[in-house]
């Protein structure tokens, strides 16, 4: 059998028809950067999550550069945030000449430990950055409550979680303000790079629309030093298409997830996720021993693996001017080591299932 990770050619035919009948409109009128579409999808998306606000962008690399912009986080202020995810969370943060500022994460969540986090606020600290990792909700009213405690801002890195809830409500309504990510093999994925910014606040919301078209209150009128950072009308259109099937993939998404737990060996360590909120399972990740020569048996079989993520960032080469690479974060660098993900998609069948769960039991 030849699994795939994602699915996405599936999912296209699925949805074809809607996908080419978007673009088309799209390529009819030529109206290829803000175009209505990106207004449409915006509403959309508000209407999803019940936020006030929803700015779509060019990444959800440049979401989370926007709203540090929006903040006004300056060279020097730190940022607490996660060693065990994507770089984006903490390049960001470099990137405007700020401190990303490790903590370490949960055994059973790969999240941020909140009761690690106070220890490293200091007179610097300016906010924290939780991330979604895997499609699950860090704690976030126990953060909320430092931040909250100490004056700080709260920035959730959303780009694996959009759709997830947390005490039946989603993300936005947990924090100043969030984000996600379109890339194409997120649960909710367009044709190329895109983003968004969620956020209640009228005048974070105000700010990041500007910013995002160079800082233009209007055209060659520039409030604010800005960027490129808007989201292309095809994407959008794409993003529309998929938007109204959204909600029953991720109930999929959670089938798949727990079939996958159900038969999976008790040699293997599950995901697992807290009572009090929900997973749209970007990813369903194990943790396993012996990690690269089970990839191995299993790629021999037709089923792809991957690491997310093989290093942890204090440890990266890039942010060997944080003086961090000796500090010690015994979960994340205990997972890098073991975590393995499973082909995840929501069109997985049954035999699908039952073939990948049957190949990793008899080579653990």
């Amino acid at each position: 059998m030849k699994i795939d990770f994602a699915n996405l050619q599936h999912q296209y035919q699925l949805y074809k028809n809607d996908i080419d009948t978007n673009i088309q409109n799209v390529l009819n009128k030529s109206n290829y950067i803000m175009g209505e579409e990106i207004s449409q999808l915006e509403e959309k998306l508000c209407d999803f999550t019940g936020a006030k606000y929803a700015i779509t962008c060019s990444s959800g690399t440049d979401a989370l550069l926007l709203i540090m912009m929006a903040m006004g986080i300056q060279p020097g202020d730190e940022i607490i945030t996660t060693p065990f995810t994507f770089i984006a969370t903490a390049e960001t943060i470099a990137l405007m000449k700020a401190v990303p500022v490790f903590v370490d994460i949960e055994e059973e969540t790969f999240n941020i430990d909140v009761n690690k986090i106070e220890a490293a606020i200091t007179d610097k600290t300016k906010a924290i950055m939780p991330v979604g990792l895997y499609g699950q909700p860090a704690d976030l009213d126990e953060i909320n409550a430092i931040a909250q405690t100490y004056k700080l801002k709260m920035i959730i890195d959303g780009a694996q979680s959009f759709g997830a809830t947390y005490k039946q409500q989603m993300e936005v309504h947990h924090s100043d303000i969030c984000t996600t990510s379109f890339f194409p093999a997120k649960p909710l994925g367009c044709y190329g790079d895109g983003g968004v910014v969620f956020t209640n606040n009228e005048e974070y919301a105000e700010a990041i629309k500007m910013m995002r078209v160079h800082g233009q209150n209007k055209r060659y009128r520039h409030k604010y030093i800005g960027m490129g950072g808007r989201l292309d009308t095809i994407q959008a259109t794409v993003l529309l298409a998929k938007l109204p099937y959204y909600a029953n993939e991720i109930i999929m998404r959670q089938n798949v997830a727990e079939k996958y737990t159900q038969i999976l060996s008790s040699k293997v360590i599950t995901p697992a996720v807290k009572t009090d909120r929900s997973s749209v399972w970007a990813q369903y990740t194990v943790r396993v021993n012996d990690r690269e020569a089970i990839q191995k048996k299993l790629t021999e079989q037709g089923i792809p693996t991957a690491v997310h993520y093989p290093m942890p960032l204090h440890q990266q080469e890039c942010f060997k001017y944080l003086h961090d690479e000796k500090s010690s974060y015994p979960v994340a660098e205990k997972a890098s080591k073991e975590v393995m993900s499973l082909p995840m998609n929501p069109f997985m069948t049954m035999d699908e299932i039952e073939y990948i769960t049957e190949q990793l039991n008899i080579v653990i």
